[in-house]
């Protein structure tokens, strides 16, 4: 029986979730297999260095792809991707000249290695002192600091407004993840921060906090829970000063924010990503409204005549508790006021991709999310535009959504009409960028050289079949730029690139400050490892940007 297919996200690149090799190592086929096919193995050369600009067209062989980011795509297309290999397509115009394939004395066949699931690359070989986990325990030491003041009572205020920092705590946790808020934070930062004159080492750190900030939020929402839990132990202790319904509601509120915390805990997230979503929304939004009741409640209740006061309204403003969870409120409702139910058009250039277009031109590097149903998923994607009239999304069909997308395409669909900034945004806050992108991960970058932006970019994009798979018009924004600042690598045609390899040279060759990669974990790590190798600052999705 074959094993389910489980789909999990770095922001704004959904990804299936298939344990498989390394996506860049090359597998030799057996003699049995070569024998009884009519594709030409041509492996990778060991110990060559690939040129920027290859001269020679080499010809690889297809494997199923678990990522649409992948260098090549599933072989369920109309497209016969024995045909794309063979290089017998009529509109590629050209004919590949066979060579012979190499003896096993020529090119000995590499080593077997070790498969890696997507969970051990996201969460381990990210490395264990990264920026997002430095400012989970930054976070988490701060509010243990606190506790053990409070309890000893070096910090009476604390001790006695435990719930306040609690709640504190949570409003923390959602500035961290309030797309409308953060959209703010980022376009300070390249305002203040995008300037030729501000050293490199101070952008790099901006944009290693902003892309990490899901460290706190995670953090966060674990002090909150301890907070509670020692609110609620030194109400208990109190139990004479407080009713019976505060400490109902309070319990409850723990409750919920206890099994919002598990469900986040990466390996439930990573197994079931639409039932944490779900879980999370719903259980964040019934201790939000519990904890209005539990305010109410605690700031009417007189402990001396053991009842609730009318005088309610004066009260409330003078707490802080009040204000806090005011704003937590409106950051939660500010991005549902946005969402509209508006016409798309879509069209699928093959199987493997849909192209999504909407009325209104965006900004480069903002995303934007789209839904079937708004209160059950929301799905994140780059934004393709030239700041004028419209802008598309590029959906690579690996999961239920993005296949319907193909198969069955809508109409209309939801939006939030506040889109967000992620890490392609702050590629304006620097001068020379290489943007490397495998599949559909190019969606993200087009933009940039669409439409003017503060930095000078050269884009690699390295996919499989581009005008087959992606389609003519991306084919012709990508092509309407010099070679020095666009280069294109169709895997079909000229075999599987060593992507690491690529990106230094071609960050050398650009005058780089920066590198900017759209991948799979596996790709993304090892050509931000190759980059930082080489003494290249780069950047690419993590777990939980």
């Amino acid at each position: 029986m074959q094993s389910p297919v489980r789909f999990s996200s770095c922001r704004g690149v959904a990804f299936e979730i298939k344990p498989h090799e390394n996506p860049f190592a090359i597998t030799a086929p057996s003699n049995d297999e070569l024998k009884g096919s009519k594709r030409i193995w041509f492996p990778w050369p060991l110990g060559s260095s690939y040129k920027v600009f290859p001269s020679s067209i080499i010809r690889s062989t297809s494997r199923a792809s678990s990522h649409f980011c992948d260098l090549d795509l599933d072989g369920e297309d109309d497209i016969s991707l024995e045909a794309l290999e063979e290089g017998k397509e009529e509109q590629k115009g050209q004919k590949l000249t066979p060579f012979p394939s190499a003896t096993k004395k020529e090119q000995p066949p590499k080593p077997a290695r070790k498969q890696e699931s997507r969970l051990s690359v996201i969460l381990l070989d990210q490395g264990l002192f990264t920026v997002y986990k430095r400012l989970f325990v930054v976070c988490l030491t701060l509010n243990i600091t606190g506790l053990v003041l409070a309890e000893t009572g070096k910090f009476p205020y604390a001790r006695n407004r435990a719930t306040l920092f609690s709640i504190a705590n949570i409003l923390a946790l959602t500035l961290c993840r309030s797309e409308a808020f953060l959209r703010v934070v980022f376009w300070l930062a390249v305002e203040v921060f995008g300037r030729s004159w501000i050293p490199l080492p101070i952008k790099t750190a901006t944009t290693s906090l902003l892309q990490s900030l899901g460290g706190i939020h995670s953090s966060c929402g674990i002090s909150s829970v301890a907070w509670l839990i020692y609110a609620l132990v030194l109400t208990l202790k109190n139990r004479e000063n407080t009713s019976s319904e505060i400490i109902a509601v309070a319990s409850i509120i723990l409750s919920l924010l206890c099994l919002s915390c598990l469900a986040a805990f990466p390996l439930v997230r990573h197994l079931h990503h639409n039932v944490f979503e779900r879980f999370h929304r719903f259980t964040g939004w019934t201790a939000l409204a519990l904890l209005w009741t539990f305010i109410i409640l605690t700031t009417s209740y007189d402990p001396q005549a053991k009842s609730y006061s009318n005088e309610l309204g004066s009260r409330l403003i003078k707490q802080q508790e009040f204000w806090m969870t005011a704003a937590i409120t409106i950051l939660i409702i500010i991005p549902w006021i946005t969402v509209r139910r508006v016409p798309v058009k879509v069209s699928a250039p093959s199987g493997h991709a849909s192209i999504i277009k909407f009325e209104g031109g965006v900004k480069a590097g903002i995303l934007g999310r789209i839904s079937p149903s708004p209160l059950s998923e929301w799905h994140a994607f780059g934004i393709i535009s030239d700041g004028k009239t419209e802008h598309m999304m590029l959906a690579g069909a690996v999961g239920d959504f993005t296949k319907s997308l193909v198969s069955n395409p809508p109409s209309h669909l939801w939006v939030r009409q506040v889109h967000f900034a992620g890490l392609p945004y702050l590629v304006n806050m620097y001068d020379r960028v290489l943007l490397v992108a495998t599949g559909s991960g190019i969606c993200v970058f087009l933009s940039f050289l669409l439409q003017p932006c503060r930095a000078n970019v050269c884009v690699l994009w390295v996919a499989k079949g581009i005008e087959q798979n992606f389609g003519k018009e991306i084919q012709d924004m990508m092509s309407r730029h010099p070679k020095d600042k666009v280069i294109v690598h169709d895997t079909a045609v000229l075999g599987r690139p060593n992507v690491s390899e690529m990106s230094v040279e071609a960050a050398k060759k650009w005058g780089a400050e920066v590198v900017v990669v759209t991948s799979n974990p596996e790709g993304s790590r090892d050509v931000v490892n190759s980059c930082k190798a080489a003494g290249i600052a780069a950047f690419g999705p993590i777990w939980d940007s």
